[in-house]
């Protein structure tokens, strides 16, 4: 193991971050801190509970899990979009450094950015509701699989992106809506027999479920049905990054 090129690569990407504090930082907890008082207060008041939670309380993790979905494709995109956009990914590819340890210096720098970011809208949150954390190793454990999962997959995206566009599509055109429609504001229990059965297909529901039961211990679907899925879809980013790695695809010419 190459742990002063895994260091040197997460730190240089944790020093970038750094640098856009701003926009990568600032911009989603004022975003998620307006959700808070449109949603969580001013709508809040007037709804009933739901599973015995305050409406206010119980939209906390979907909105974390909203932010860190979208922050963690974003970081782990754009960290290796930019070395292939300047050319500088070529000098990754001809150094002593293992395909996992490449992996590991990018994704860990964009997942411990999410955990950051979402420990600071847990700590903002409660701001503006009270709530608890009835489970709060099971909510760190999801926080953190999470956050690595869709690092992965933010990592898949920036090596097949060919374009700044392609870089806002997966987040903004996918991963947003599913997240919306994943139970991020509502119980998947509350929609039609039919509609429920069509939601229990988006992945993000399983997130969101897992998420919420280590706050509250109520969730839409079972908790270890929730683990399994995340760990699932990280299995499959694992693969998917191992077939780039093996094959050079959209990294070698």
């Amino acid at each position: 193991m190459n742990l002063y090129a895994v260091r040197a690569i997460y730190l240089f990407e944790m020093h970038r971050w750094a640098r856009t504090v701003v926009q990568s930082l600032a911009t989603p907890v004022i975003t998620t801190s307006l959700y808070f008082i449109v949603f969580g207060s001013a709508i809040g008041r007037r709804m009933p509970l739901v599973d015995g939670v305050s409406y206010g309380a119980f939209i906390v993790p979907g909105l974390i899990m909203l932010s860190i979905l979208t922050e963690s494709i974003s970081n782990g995109s754009f960290g290796i979009y930019m070395p292939r956009f300047a050319g500088t990914v070529y000098e990754v590819l001809s150094a002593p450094i293992s395909a996992f340890e490449i992996v590991l210096g990018y994704v860990g720098a964009a997942a411990s950015k999410s955990v950051v970011l979402g420990l600071i809208i847990l700590a903002t949150a409660r701001l503006f509701v009270p709530f608890s954390i009835g489970h709060p190793l099971a909510m760190a454990a999801f926080l953190v699989l999470t956050s690595v999962t869709f690092s992965l997959f933010g990592f898949l995206t920036g090596v097949w992106a060919d374009g700044w566009e392609k870089l806002s599509i997966i987040p903004m055109m996918v991963v947003t809506p599913l997240t919306f429609l994943g139970g991020s504001f509502y119980s998947i229990a509350m929609l039609p027999g039919a509609w429920r059965q069509v939601a229990l297909f988006n992945p993000v529901v399983y997130l969101v479920s897992g998420f919420r039961w280590s706050f509250y211990g109520v969730s839409d679907v079972g908790v270890g049905l929730s683990l399994v899925m995340t760990l699932a879809f990280l299995i499959a980013c694992l693969l998917a990054v191992s077939w780039i790695f093996r094959t050079g695809w959209r990294l070698k010419t």
